[in-house]
């Protein structure tokens, strides 16, 4: 992978890092939230560097792959992150029907927006420079709050896989269309942050 393309990817994670923790501590604060977190943290974790990792391929790969490589490069991490919640006190089966649509819409999202940039990104210019240089501030916002849209959209369809204890069960629609309400908020108060940070003065 190419330096440029290892910087976008390191920028990436922090992203869907600072996503999590946000979504993380607004869960902590809602009920019947709060009494799944110990089930939902550990993937939520877990699924943060999945993702990251996915991403990766994809960026360093943009232009290059296509989709059908790259969603069977994503199986592949699937089946890791399968095998690392396998030693959590948590069960699931990711339902590859309602996901992959999903996938291919994130992926094809940020390729196009990865390779953009790379092309962008000349000598001497700095990683804000280049994303002024493909995206108006409203466009950036907008490119990473469907991004993060879709990043939740996935993580719901996970939720909903997840084997819940009994107690909790009557209660799993609930528990996965707020978390999805929180995910949604929590991407669009992120992606007017990260937006104006890459237009702010002096980067």
């Amino acid at each position: 992978m190419s330096a440029r393309a290892r910087a976008l990817a390191r920028l990436n994670r922090a992203l869907l890092e600072a996503f999590s923790r946000r979504t993380t501590g607004a869960l902590r604060a809602a009920l019947p939230l709060r009494l799944a977190l110990p089930h939902l943290e550990p993937l939520l974790v877990r699924n943060v560097s999945k993702e990251a990792r996915k991403d990766a391929r994809v960026i360093e790969r943009a232009g290059r792959a296509s989709l059908a490589e790259l969603l069977a490069e994503a199986r592949r991490i699937d089946g890791e992150f399968l095998a690392g919640v396998g030693r959590l006190p948590i069960r699931i089966v990711i339902p590859y029907a309602e996901i992959e649509p999903l996938r291919a819409r994130r992926i094809a999202l940020l390729g196009d927006a990865a390779q953009r940039v790379l092309e962008a990104w000349l000598p001497g210019r700095r990683l804000r420079a280049a994303l002024r240089a493909c995206f108006t501030r409203g466009e950036l916002e907008q490119l990473l709050r469907e991004d993060l849209r879709l990043y939740a959209m996935e993580t719901l369809a996970l939720s909903r896989a997840l084997r819940l204890p009994a107690i909790l069960r009557p209660a799993r629609e609930a528990i996965a269309e707020r978390l999805y309400a929180i995910m949604q908020a929590s991407a669009g108060e992120l992606a007017r942050a990260a937006a104006a940070g890459a237009f702010r003065a002096g980067g």
